[in-house]
């Protein structure tokens, strides 16, 4: 049976506070008492509970994280970008997701209630942006990670989603390509928004145009939503699907028509997750920096916690185009 404070208070003749004072080297402590207490705490095993230390702290030194889920390829790299910040600071991560839509938001608002972290870190998740919005009003400090809303009010860490698909337009125009497809993911995101301004500004700015289709960000998403144009034998020479699972999609798409990349059609993506270098051929891509996106949250979090403001504007990580065989 686990010692708590109380017994050790009553072993010790002394009130649950001078417990507390003892335990984390108060001076107000005469000598005699604190020996006494020390002893008892000896003698017991007894270890104050994380949150007894961080309420005696006036913070728990950890850090909350909601997000939609742990399937998004790019999610591995961004938590490990936010741990490694963290574990360096002596921080722990209390991550929740929303799998389980309204139930999950439950369990996450009773770890709110119980004070059980110092910040929010936000990959936004569906339907939780009211509620957010309600605690970050109320004095929880929240930093967003890839504003798929451009949510105001939120201090944030994104990427430069217009320059990469601007940069990915650029790279097919210069290789001569003139007929294009967009494959966008689903429209109340903002980075599909951001990513179909950039490559269609860059086609108006050189006097072309594009056909968009909406995909869903997932290989069959991007198979689908190929597949008619490809089967109307409409002409395209050049693809851009806005994150890399779309773009297998497409390559699968290409390659079941019968139709060769990149000599008839070139395939750009978005992300460069792991599968894009050991695609079939590999996958020329605008990198999305994930981990440094969520180093750079961290690091922003912690140091509102020690008491920079938070920033109004978003910090902005930039994407860089990798050039492989399909484009």
């Amino acid at each position: 049976m686990r010692v708590t404070i109380a017994e050790v208070a009553r072993r010790a003749r002394v009130s649950k506070a001078t417990v507390s004072r003892v335990l984390n080297n108060k001076g107000d402590v005469d000598a005699s008492t604190a020996i006494r207490v020390r002893e008892v705490i000896a003698a017991t095993g007894y270890t104050p509970s994380a949150r007894a230390v961080g309420l005696a702290k006036g913070r728990t030194e950890t850090v909350g994280m909601l997000v939609p889920g742990l399937t998004w390829p790019w999610m591995g790299d961004v938590l490990q970008g936010v741990a490694d910040v963290l574990e360096a600071r002596g921080y722990g991560l209390l991550l929740n997701t929303m799998n389980r839509g309204a139930d999950s938001l439950t369990q996450f608002a009773r770890h709110v209630s119980a004070n059980a972290f110092d910040g929010l870190l936000l990959i936004e998740p569906p339907n939780s942006v009211e509620y957010i919005t309600t605690l970050h009003k109320s004095g929880l400090p929240v930093v967003m990670i890839d504003d798929r809303g451009h949510h105001r009010g939120f201090a944030s860490v994104a990427t430069s989603n217009r320059e990469g698909a601007a940069d990915g337009a650029r790279h097919l125009l210069a290789s001569g390509r003139r007929h294009f497809v967009v494959v966008t993911g689903p429209a109340e995101f903002g980075c599909t928004r951001d990513r179909t301004a950039g490559f269609t500004d860059v086609l108006s700015a050189a006097g072309m145009e594009s056909v968009v289709v909406e995909g869903d960000f997932t290989r069959d998403g991007g198979r689908a939503a190929i597949r008619p144009l490809i089967s109307s034998g409409a002409a395209l020479d050049a693809v851009f699907a806005q994150n890399d699972l779309m773009a297998v999609g497409v390559l699968d798409a290409l390659r079941e028509a019968g139709r060769a990349v990149p000599d008839d059609v070139a395939v750009v993506g978005f992300d460069d997750i792991a599968i894009a270098a050991h695609t079939q051929p590999s996958l020329t891509t605008v990198r999305q920096p994930s981990r440094e996106m969520g180093e750079a949250a961290a690091r922003m979090l912690l140091s509102h916690l020690d008491g920079t403001p938070l920033p109004p504007d978003p910090q902005i990580v930039p994407t860089a185009l990798v050039v492989r065989e399909s484009g």
